[in-house]
């Protein structure tokens, strides 16, 4: 069976690729398939994240073993698309080069019998212009205010009095050249 997908670029303009690809094929055929359709040189590590319908981010997938036993962790070579991705379960999110942090949901459009001659992976069709850099990713904006706002205090002057013109450090328990 073929598997195909859209593959979303999370991003304010419409930026997507539609690719077949062979539900036997793993993660890591599918991530290829991805930065080749999108036009990046596969240099930068990426993994997939499983998501529930509403593309809430749960477990990881990475290309690489980045665990602390050599070996433990489960990557994109070791997950067949048709272990992870069903008629039920039809979403996954990629993230591609992780300081860049280009995101694209991937959904299951489709599964259909293998066409005659055709050779897969393939994109089937591309929309939208890749633009030069990622959509800036706001993770938990209001994070800042939960975290500090009860420690976020108005310092006047008399509290900053204190440093000044003083160049010991010995009063404070360690040494100027302390590293």
């Amino acid at each position: 069976m073929v598997y195909k997908f859209r593959v979303i670029l999370d991003a304010e303009e419409d930026i997507f690729r539609d690719i077949a690809i062979l539900e036997d094929d793993t993660l890591e055929d599918l991530h290829n398939a991805i930065f080749n359709a999108f036009g990046f040189d596969g240099s930068e590590v990426a993994s997939f994240y499983t998501c529930d319908d509403t593309w809430n981010q749960e477990d990881e997938i990475p290309l690489f073993d980045t665990g602390d036993v050599p070996g433990e962790q489960r990557t994109m070579s070791d997950y067949p698309l048709s272990s992870i991705l069903d008629k039920e379960n039809t979403k996954i999110i990629y993230v591609y080069d992780f300081i860049s942090m280009w995101t694209f949901l991937v959904e299951l459009a489709a599964i259909e019998e293998e066409s005659a001659g055709a050779i897969y992976p393939e994109t089937l069709f591309a929309h939208g212009e890749m633009p030069d850099e990622a959509t800036e990713k706001n993770f938990e904006a209001d994070m800042h205010d939960d975290i500090y706002g009860e420690f976020e205090d108005d310092l006047d002057e008399d509290d900053l009095d204190m440093f000044e013109g003083d160049d010991s450090f010995e009063d404070y328990g360690f040494e100027e050249n302390w590293n």
